[in-house]
């Protein structure tokens, strides 16, 4: 609901603004029945995506394991339309329904952190990068709600002009407009702090530390890359983030196995492998220490919340 609301916001401000409609829009469903938010708020579709013609664009919204009731056909659709000139798009979780309609192949896109380790597992072959927005060719793929107000601001300045668009953020109070190449600001686990807030050589080691679960780097590899020994890397660390590099890199490697826990069917052994233990019971273990839970019970608790409350919950 907060990715369709930034979406849409923007340019029902920017139509105020210039006195005409120069952009609307309509929520398309699959079928004509209501769609409930993840909020437990209804939205009635103005159009089956069936009915669908003569759009710029379609973006996609939905949690990273919404599907279709009938993919083959919706899927076609979605095919024949970008053959016949349309743009698409995903928001944040809506990724994964776009990806599973086969647009994405060939082309990179943007993946919210928090669900970037299941996107890589179910789709290894799409190029994946953590800006917050971006469009290759006829794709555009926005890594959030905030960074959909931003898109939306930034296609305001592309069809209309740099005023307009400031003026638009401005009635929001929005601060900051983030194009191409902003990258998402990421949590460093445990600490007030995010990545790009942190001294170099320490957003260098979280960089390494973030890539390739299912070949873990040590810390002195890490040290010697980022030029520093293993005891002065450790000081610098403890001292940014609040923990030790093994304990950090430890806990992005669970959050790593969390999202495929809670967005995969992946087994245990499968998610312990794919973070970069042999065996699950060190994984199972460290799990625990970090959520207070057993995966599986994890993975069950989760279920059993979405099948009540039709609530996608991200992996954070």
């Amino acid at each position: 609901m907060s990715c369709l609301t930034s979406m849409i916001e923007p340019l029902r401000a920017a139509n105020e603004i210039i006195g005409r409609t120069a952009f609307d829009w309509q929520l398309i469903g699959e079928t004509a029945a209501r769609v409930t938010s993840s909020a437990d708020i209804g939205f009635d579709p103005d159009i089956a995506l069936a009915d669908v013609q003569g759009l710029d664009y379609v973006f996609l919204l939905g949690a990273p394991q919404s599907e279709f009731d009938n993919p083959k056909t919706s899927n076609g659709i979605l095919r024949r339309l970008v053959q016949h000139g349309m743009k698409i798009g995903g928001i944040s979780g809506g990724v994964f329904p776009l990806a599973r309609t086969g647009l994405l192949e060939g082309y990179t896109c943007s993946v919210h952190w928090c669900y970037r380790a299941a996107f890589e597992a179910e789709f290894p072959a799409i190029e994946t990068i953590d800006d917050v927005i971006f469009s290759d060719r006829t794709r555009l793929t926005v890594s959030g709600a905030a960074a959909g107000f931003d898109a939306m601001l930034n296609l305001i300045a592309q069809e209309l002009s740099a005023e307009v668009m400031t003026e638009v953020a401005c009635w929001f109070q929005h601060p900051l407009v983030r194009g191409a190449g902003v990258q998402q600001r990421i949590p460093t686990s445990h600490s007030s702090s995010t990545s790009d807030m942190l001294p170099k050589p320490v957003q260098k080691a979280v960089q390494l530390f973030s890539e390739g679960f299912d070949d873990p780097i040590s810390i002195t590899e890490v040290a010697d890359i980022i030029g520093l020994s293993a005891r002065q890397m450790e000081r610098k660390f403890k001292q940014a983030t609040g923990q030790s590099p093994m304990n950090f890199y430890r806990s992005k490697r669970m959050h790593a196995a969390r999202q495929l826990v809670l967005y995969s069917g992946d087994n245990i052994s499968e998610i312990a492998l794919a973070v970069g233990y042999a065996t699950a019971a060190p994984m199972v273990k460290y799990y625990k220490e970090e959520f207070g839970v057993a995966p599986l019970e994890d993975r069950e608790r989760i279920n059993m919340f979405r099948v009540t409350k039709n609530a996608p919950v991200p992996s954070v």
